[in-house]
């Protein structure tokens, strides 16, 4: 077996591309601190880098039969990572200006009519409760960990004795049926 450490990134990228698993655990290895501390420095939130970090090289295993071998590999890495935490930073922006839309919503509803309001949050709520009940047990107690006692993915995987991807997996699968089956329900239930 070669020494894959002494092989330089053009020659990793068309091993890679043959799906050879060693030269894609050596570039693993290679670069997974320096685009953790990369993406740290800009997102300070170390779970956060490392769901992006999974997520980079999930998707470089996934695409390795279109990477080019004549592209260098650092600059295309560091690009991913870059492109992932503006991502990161698009998506809290608009959750951000949703929430703030959605709070002064809110507290004009409120201030028109209390009780109608106060009916269609206690709807809404028992509708949410609902379709929280309808999930599967593994993934009902995982999602019922993660939002009404604001544990972490390693507190509930330790707490449930299950991996931290599991969890993840779990949280990704609720949120999914729930915005499906709720999305559309709360717009239509506040109009």
């Amino acid at each position: 077996m070669a020494k894959y450490s002494l092989l330089s990134d053009q020659e990793l990228t068309a091993l890679l591309k043959q799906g050879n698993q060693y030269a894609y655990t050596e570039i693993y290895n290679r670069y997974k601190k320096l685009l953790y501390a990369f993406a740290l420095k800009r997102l300070s939130d170390e779970q956060e880098v490392e769901d992006l970090l999974h997520e980079l090289f999930l998707s470089l295993w996934n695409k390795r039969a279109e990477l080019k071998e004549e592209f260098p590999l650092a600059p295309y890495l560091y690009n991913a990572i870059r492109y992932q935490v503006i991502n990161v930073f698009s998506k809290r922006k608009l959750s951000a200006r949703y929430l703030d839309s959605f709070n002064e919503y809110l507290q004009e509803e409120y201030q028109a009519d209390e009780t109608d309001h106060l009916i269609r949050h206690k709807e809404l709520s028992a509708l949410i409760e609902k379709e929280v009940a309808a999930l599967p047990k593994k993934m009902r107690e995982v999602f019922d960990l993660s939002r009404k006692t604001g544990y972490t993915r390693k507190e509930i995987a330790a707490e449930l004795a299950l991996s931290e991807e599991t969890v993840k997996s779990h949280m990704h699968h609720a949120l999914k049926i729930l915005k499906v089956k709720l999305g559309t329900l709360v717009v239509l239930f506040y109009l």
